[in-house]
């Protein structure tokens, strides 16, 4: 039978593990880090979830709340005391006519944004040599509620050009927190999905 967990719970475990190495954790779960010689990206993903007790990446808990867990690695800049996000990440497709026809707390964007718990993760070197796991965390509607209006501001700047101006008028320039980036094979790609920036990525994590 497979396990259930809240969002809470899983929050309150994830949290223990603060300051552990990842990569052992990964090898006594017997996670693939690498294969043929090329990083799995989702090993720190696969270690946090087999630690928590689950099989599958998107959890329903027994009082029906949905909950997604997102590892992310971050490195130190230059000045080698700050730390920033290695990357971005596509949160949820752009459909133009659902987007056009649904207010920001309805939509796929807030369902999917407030169901993510963030973990992040030190990147040392392409060996994956230690990972230490730095911050877990997750939206909260009261300690975050100027970052989520600034999320509703951008999923608005895109629903706005998507009524007035048309879905093609849509660019990665826009959006503070949430951007509309292109996404899918090749450049010629029409698809649009709501990526969320490094910068969102650092302000949930306080990192």
């Amino acid at each position: 039978m497979k396990k259930v967990i809240t969002k809470k719970e899983a929050l309150a475990k994830l949290r223990k593990l603060i300051g552990k190495n990842l990569r052992e954790l990964a090898e006594q779960y017997n996670v693939t880090v690498f294969k043929n010689g090329k990083p799995n990206k989702g090993w720190a993903g696969h270690t946090l979830e087999i630690y928590l007790g689950l099989g599958l990446n998107s959890v329903q808990a027994p009082n029906g709340e949905y909950w997604e867990l997102k590892s992310f690695p971050f490195k130190y800049a230059a000045d080698c005391k700050t730390l920033k996000p290695k990357e971005t990440f596509a949160i949820t497709m752009i459909n133009s006519e659902q987007v056009a026809s649904t207010d920001f707390y309805d939509s796929h964007l807030w369902a999917k944004l407030k169901s993510l718990i963030l973990c992040g993760r030190l990147f040392v070197d392409k060996e994956e040599s230690s990972s230490k796991l730095l911050s877990v965390d997750s939206l909260d509607f009261e300690d975050d509620k100027k970052l989520i209006k600034i999320i509703e501001e951008d999923y608005n700047i895109v629903r706005n050009t998507i009524i007035n101006k048309g879905f093609d008028h849509l660019t990665g320039k826009m959006g503070t927190f949430i951007q509309p980036r292109t996404k899918g094979p090749g450049h010629g790609s029409t698809s649009r999905a709501f990526y969320a920036r490094t910068s969102f990525i650092k302000e949930v994590l306080d990192l």
